[in-house]
């Protein structure tokens, strides 16, 4: 039997086991350790790879490579809008069960009952922007380029509205990484949100940032 037909069956019966496996609803378990997602994380990276993809990790996952919390319940990916079909195509070669949301900005890849967004227009930057900043890390073993911090957060901050907040999620990120965030940047590509401005005035407030407001009065207990 010739290889090609083979490979397709083989990924036709991939997507019926991760069918089966999928959660009940169109969010993942979770949260739970990163590096319990990893073989996940492995699959879809390898045939991004083999179908020359550009792409890079972001989000959560990302700022867990620069010490943030591991808990997480899912992964991020950010690629070139260009590639978004080849992206799809060859992550469903893969067995990997491939979702297109409304949303033109968003895919995602199921691998079982674990979740992979992929990302093809980040707020705060173009992709290509994104990707000359990344970095190559070393990733559950892999190498693997991850964007910058200062990226992450200032996407992370024009995403929040008054419908979605959850600034303790963003201080347990922000506080591990902040001295790898260049927060003048940050500063000036999320002014025109009210609430990105509001959380950098609490991490001003806490010492997070270099910039705590002169006589806060606060205690070194509460700016550590």
């Amino acid at each position: 039997m010739p290889i090609e037909p083979v490979r397709r069956l083989a990924a036709a019966l991939q997507r019926r086991m991760n069918e089966a496996a999928r959660p009940a609803s169109d969010k993942p378990e979770g949260p739970r350790p990163f590096p319990d997602m990893a073989p996940t994380l492995k699959h879809a990276c390898a045939a991004l790879r083999a179908a020359h993809v550009p792409h890079a990790l972001t989000g959560a996952p990302a700022c867990w490579v620069y010490g943030a919390p591991e808990l997480g319940i899912d992964w991020d990916l950010v690629l070139p809008p260009e590639h978004r079909d080849r992206a799809a195509e060859a992550l469903e070669a893969a067995g990997l069960r491939v979702e297109r949301p409304p949303e033109g900005w968003l895919m995602k890849a199921w691998d079982g009952d674990v979740l992979v967004d992929l990302i093809t227009e980040p707020l705060g930057a173009p992709v290509a922007d994104c990707l000359t900043r990344a970095t190559e890390e070393r990733v559950l073993g892999m190498p693997l380029l991850v964007l910058d911090p200062t990226d992450i957060l200032v996407s992370m901050l024009l995403a929040r509205s008054e419908l979605f907040l959850d600034y303790e999620r963003l201080l347990q990120i922000a506080r591990p990484i902040r001295e790898r965030v260049d927060w003048e940047r940050v500063r000036r590509a999320t002014a025109g949100s009210p609430y990105a401005v509001g959380f950098l005035a609490l991490l001003d407030a806490l010492g997070v940032t270099a910039r705590a407001p002169l006589g806060s009065g606060l205690s070194p207990s509460l700016t550590g």
